[in-house]
């Protein structure tokens, strides 16, 4: 005896692939913007990053304030990547930064305007010189490497050029 759906008619495939398929990305919700001055408590105000001759690259703010707020939400941030982890292809993890050198030609930062991003498979990351923006699931735990303290990390879902 033939198994029940072996007659499905194709039409019948197609529509229940079709709101399998509408169901999947519509659980996705839209990211919410956020923007770097949306990451900073009210009233914290970071100390003046001063030029040191000797390439003492020291970060502002280390453990600068982050918002619990933001946990868990899932957002769209704009900023610049400096690479960590990853091929000549992909990148796997990354920062997330305001503007262009940070953390390469100038020191880090406060804590709060950095996130470490990670891409399970990787991402490409066309030019390093171009802002992009980062959609994913934002976290408030932190994260410290070499090159600086990090206030929020974020699984990285996808990275659009930004216009």
């Amino acid at each position: 005896m033939p198994h029940p759906f072996a007659q499905t008619p194709k039409w019948l495939s197609v529509w229940l692939f079709t709101i399998i398929s509408v169901g999947v990305f519509a659980a996705q919700p839209e990211p919410k913007e956020l923007f770097w001055e949306d990451m900073v408590p009210k009233g914290f105000i970071a100390p003046e990053v001063t030029v040191d001759h000797l390439n003492n690259m020291s970060q502002a703010a280390p453990n600068a304030p982050v918002l619990p707020e933001l946990n868990g939400q899932y957002v769209k941030i704009p900023g610049f990547v400096v690479p960590l982890e990853g091929t000549a292809e992909l990148t796997t993890e990354f920062l997330l930064v305001p503007y262009f050198g940070a953390c390469i030609h100038v020191p880090p930062p406060p804590s709060n305007q950095i996130v470490y991003v990670t891409f399970k498979n990787g991402v490409p990351i066309d030019n390093l010189y171009d802002a992009v923006w980062v959609v994913g699931k934002l976290s408030t735990d932190g994260w410290s490497g070499d090159i600086a303290t990090v206030g929020y990390t974020l699984e990285g879902v996808e990275v659009l050029p930004y216009e």
